[in-house]
């Protein structure tokens, strides 16, 4: 068991290299066609899709088919775009059209590829340690790769526009053969319509209380913060007024969140437990919007605020992962995950939307101000409705199972 936990890391290094360097390219090319808020946005709304559109059915695949299989299968379509794009860009014909479709299949391959990772955590971990295995992973997605891929990006784009996206293919290649070493239990031939199946994940989503709140919630944190990162890479070039490098680095930063917050996070979560571990995440997630909205473009200062935010969100994220794993049967966990995903996520493009009108219509600092008014709604629901009682209630519910 701990050899797969062990080779899962190490999937998720390549993995993570492969679609930071993609998701930080992408938006900094889509700068160098346009500087339209509007236009920009696109980018983001395109590669926030596939959450709403296929997560749903991704779910039914994971639920069917070998987990690992689906693992690669997704490093399989992520290298592919990865080249489609270091040719695009190396032969002069790199557009707005064709960062959108590369957008949409990244994201397609990320949708596949998070459902089958999260659905075998429970597989190689026991539920005592969830928490801290879905925070390594987070820090390895989000943080540690995070922390050297976007001031690479900037590095690369430097030297060629291609060059991120040639190394990307690499390292999605070393994903999937990695992938290829790691058993996985098989799954039981399903019988039912897919369709069906669908439905099941939906059903056990909706009808869980304490899952149904979390999905709310993260929802409209999903909406906010794709109103945020939409608009980041402008609000860095045309308020902070930093190049490549330094919107790299300015990632970087939210990295270092990460990887500060992951020591911890397992240890707040056995103090505090789920219940007050969210409620606080949620509610000191209120002020680094704020701070953004309202501070001096002095990058240093900026970066700190960023470190801040994304402390706070590893922390629910980590719960809120967690939470799925712990109060979902196996069989239905891929569709659980997914479908959560579709709701939750589902929102996402709206956000990126919504985040490049604001900027056009208003400011730039305009957009965080609307950040931290939907963040304040999410952190009111949940002291209401993420209470210990209803923890308590959703653990009486899965031993009757």
């Amino acid at each position: 068991m701990t050899s797969r936990w062990v080779r899962l890391q190490a999937v998720a290094v390549s993995g993570s290299s492969a679609e930071g360097l993609m998701l930080a390219a992408l938006p900094l090319l889509a700068v160098s066609i346009t500087t339209d808020p509007r236009e920009v946005s696109l980018v983001n709304i395109a590669g926030q899709a596939p959450w709403l559109l296929l997560s749903l059915f991704a779910g039914v695949l994971i639920d069917r088919v070998r987990r690992t299989t689906v693992l690669a299968w997704a490093y399989a379509v992520q290298a592919g775009a990865a080249v489609v794009l270091a040719v695009a860009a190396g032969t002069g014909l790199l557009s707005l059209p064709v960062l959108l479709v590369i957008a949409f299949v990244v994201t397609s391959a990320q949708v596949l590829g998070d459902g089958a990772s999260g659905a075998l955590v429970p597989e190689l971990v026991g539920p005592d340690r969830l928490a801290h295995a879905n925070a390594r992973l987070t820090v390895i997605d989000r943080g540690v790769v995070q922390f050297v891929v976007p001031p690479v990006t900037g590095l690369l784009i430097a030297v060629g526009a291609g060059a991120p996206a040639g190394l990307a293919a690499g390292c999605a290649l070393l994903a999937l053969l990695l992938t290829r070493r790691i058993p996985s239990a098989s799954v039981v031939a399903a019988t039912t319509h897919p369709l069906r199946d669908l439905s099941g994940g939906l059903r056990h989503l909706v009808k869980t209380p304490l899952l149904r709140s979390i999905t709310l919630n993260v929802a409209l944190g999903s909406f906010a913060a794709s109103a945020g990162n939409s608009m980041f890479v402008l609000y860095a070039t045309q308020i902070l007024h930093v190049g490549p490098v330094g919107y790299g680095l300015l990632l970087a930063c939210l990295a270092v969140g990460w990887v500060v917050s992951s020591f911890g996070v397992q240890k707040i979560v056995d103090r505090l437990g789920y219940s007050w571990s969210m409620r606080l995440a949620q509610s000191l997630g209120v002020l680094a919007p704020l701070l953004l909205a309202v501070l001096p473009p002095w990058p240093p200062l900026i970066g700190v605020v960023l470190v801040f935010l994304t402390s706070t969100v590893l922390v629910w994220n980590v719960c809120s992962q967690s939470s799925r794993q712990r109060f979902t049967p196996a069989p239905l966990l891929g569709r659980v995950l997914t479908s959560h995903r579709a709701l939750a996520w589902g929102l996402t493009p709206l956000g990126a939307l919504t985040g490049g009108l604001v900027a056009t219509h208003w400011t730039l600092r305009g957009v965080w101000v609307v950040v931290a008014a939907v963040q304040a709604l999410s952190a009111v629901l949940v002291w209401f409705q993420l209470s210990p009682a209803a923890f308590r209630r959703a653990e009486e519910l899965v031993g009757t199972h």
